[in-house]
């Protein structure tokens, strides 16, 4: 009779892969009133960024996506597994993100729930802090997803590269377009190491000058015809041939010894010319 009458345990809630965070709950919520908020939460399809104005930013992209009855929940990677549960419309928001010793059977558990809201535009404050970041976390998203493992072809990658770093439309990158890259994986790395607004402000600043150097590095290399930008063509060069290089039966092959040999001498014969320019 006891055995009869005792309650069963509580079913886990059921859970369900999902392809992304819903179209609807992506974008920009803030805390506080429009003009001044205290927290920004930028979410896009596999990544949510915390944005505080007084504390330590918090970044986690989702290795996967589920449904917890009512809820999405995005699962960072690591040994904690960092996740945060989402569930709303496009203009109201609720978030919770439990400990990560917190099963999953009993989410979302005793963890409070956070309320978000829309804004028409962004603060001023936020938009020149964290602006290029956030475009370039979700540009990355369409990155890995072309030039990442499994991507259907380097034309794919070279593509999308362009269609995401091209700011002028002319169908090139310029030191500018590269530059503004930099400076937003620069930031990506910043907020993943939860750094503060300030420490955010001062690695804009090295950002800036690294994204030029990092930018014109990459021109001195790619640029071929020397028009100043990086073309799809310049930016492809022998990769979008891959495998296609099958080289002619004549010849018969150096030494390796040789080979190194004439590496140096142009090497010498280039460095030589440089200096014929300077003088």
């Amino acid at each position: 009779a006891v055995a009869q009458t005792r309650t069963p345990p509580a079913a886990a809630p059921a859970t369900v892969a999902t392809p992304a965070v819903p179209d609807a709950l992506r974008g920009a919520w803030y805390q506080g009133e429009c003009s001044a908020p205290s927290v920004t939460l930028q979410l896009t399809a596999r990544a949510a960024a915390r944005l505080p104005t007084d504390g330590n930013a918090r970044l986690i992209r989702f290795a996967e996506t589920r449904t917890v009855e009512n809820w999405t929940m995005g699962i960072g990677r690591g040994a904690e597994a960092p996740r945060i549960l989402l569930r709303g419309t496009a203009t109201a928001l609720e978030t919770v993100e439990p400990d990560a010793k917190l099963r999953d059977d009993r989410l979302p558990g005793a963890t409070p729930v956070q309320a978000w809201r829309r804004c028409p535009a962004a603060p001023a404050s936020v938009a020149a802090l964290h602006g290029e970041g956030v475009a370039f976390l979700a540009a990355l998203e369409g990155l890995e997803a072309a030039c990442g493992t499994g991507s259907p072809a380097p034309e794919a990658c070279v593509t999308t590269v362009m269609r995401e770093g091209d700011i002028s439309g002319d169908g090139k990158l310029s030191v500018a377009e590269i530059a503004r890259m930099v400076r937003g994986a620069t930031w990506l790395l910043a907020i993943a190491d939860e750094a503060t607004p300030e420490a955010v402000l001062a690695t804009a600043g090295g950002g800036m000058l690294g994204g030029v150097a990092v930018a014109r590095l990459m021109m001195e290399s790619l640029d071929y015809d020397g028009d100043g930008k990086l073309s799809s063509a310049e930016l492809g060069q022998d990769r979008l041939a891959f495998g296609r290089a099958t080289g002619t039966a004549a010849g018969r092959p150096l030494r390796m010894e040789g080979l190194q040999e004439g590496v140096a001498l142009l090497r010498g014969v280039m460095e030589g010319l440089m200096l014929d320019q300077q003088r």
